[in-house]
């Protein structure tokens, strides 16, 4: 089966994103640029109450004008939010020249990524894209998921994390503590997590890594 799409996780901290469109969907587009770290630029006549607000408090900079070509000078990605749909085509065309990432919205014909449904669990991120075909099918899935995978699992990647980062401080080699973590996970821990079975989860801690890996430190760190 052909699979048009290559799946990829992207590192856009820092990095300078453009949003053309200040309305209800380029609201949302900023909003995931900048909890994901971007650098987040808008243009647009007017902006939504959010958009303000964001703006107000340096999370993003508003432009409040018309789109010009020039706004793409220097930026690593633009995501159009426009209701000009030839607008929106100029800019997907000059994003294109310019070797950009561009998304348009609800236009996958007409963009070089398109942007998944995201359950989003601390470090957990899981992602749900139909490619484009039934953006209701990707977003009831994505609400089926958020049933499955609770708070918990970002409680438990924090966990893990710490755990990885004192093992390797003491062993650099990550395949020596592949068995280690497939026994934490084997164990149970997710569930004591949810449950907050605190006594269980230390013993289950001491039982496979030995002594100095209490929840409570370990969280802490």
């Amino acid at each position: 089966m052909r699979m048009r799409y290559y799946p990829i996780c992207l590192d856009i901290q820092n990095r300078n994103c453009l949003v053309v469109g200040g309305g209800s969907v380029g609201t949302r587009k900023v909003i995931t640029l900048v909890n994901c770290g971007a650098d987040v630029t808008v243009v647009s006549p007017s902006a939504s109450a959010h958009l303000q607000e964001l703006a107000n408090n340096a999370s993003v900079m508003i432009k409040n004008r018309t789109f010009r070509f020039s706004d793409l000078a220097g930026m690593f990605l633009v995501c159009s939010a426009t209701d000009n749909q030839e607008l929106n085509r100029q800019i997907h065309a000059k994003a294109e020249d310019l070797g950009m990432l561009c998304n348009v919205a609800d236009r996958p014909e007409v963009c070089n990524f398109i942007l998944p449904s995201i359950v989003n669990r601390g470090d957990l991120i899981i992602a749900v894209s139909t490619s484009g075909q039934s953006p209701a099918l990707a977003k009831k899935l994505r609400q089926d998921l958020e049933k499955v995978f609770g708070n918990e699992y970002a409680e438990f990647l924090k966990l893990m994390g710490a755990v990885r980062k004192k093992l390797l401080s003491r062993d650099h080699r990550p395949e020596a503590h592949k068995h280690l973590f497939e026994q934490l996970i084997n164990g149970g821990l997710v569930d004591m997590i949810k449950e907050h079975k605190l006594s269980d989860i230390n013993a289950l801690l001491l039982k496979i890594l030995g002594k100095g890996y209490e929840f409570e430190s370990l969280m802490n760190e």
